[in-house]
């Protein structure tokens, strides 16, 4: 699947047009679909990808989300708050703290 297509299907999953997630990100009118043909700047994939919650790879169809081996801290990055803003400095900690003892009590 194309990028252009996987993102089209997570903003359908979120319920907006790729239009509003191009107006939300203050990017041009029409810029993803173009992105079949020329390739997007690094940070613009970073943008989208930030936004859905899921990695780059994931969006250039390289690894499946579910398969997806991240460190705690490239999962960090990846967690939005329910409203799909970044979640906060203190939440991050929390999360960290429980990842770790979860990881750290996990049975084999």
């Amino acid at each position: 699947m194309a990028l252009r297509d996987n993102i089209k299907d997570l903003a359908a999953q979120k319920k907006i047009s790729v239009a509003e997630l191009e107006r939300t990100l203050g990017f041009g009118n029409g810029s993803i679909s173009k992105w079949n043909k020329q390739s997007p700047s690094a940070d613009k994939l970073k943008k989208v990808a930030d936004y859905f919650g899921v990695t780059i790879d994931y969006l250039l169809d390289r690894k499946p989300a579910a398969q997806t081996n991240a460190t705690i801290e490239e999962a960090l990055d990846s967690v939005m708050s329910y409203d799909g803003k970044p979640i906060t400095d203190n939440d991050r900690e929390v999360l960290r703290g429980i990842i770790e003892g979860y990881l750290k009590n996990k049975k084999d």
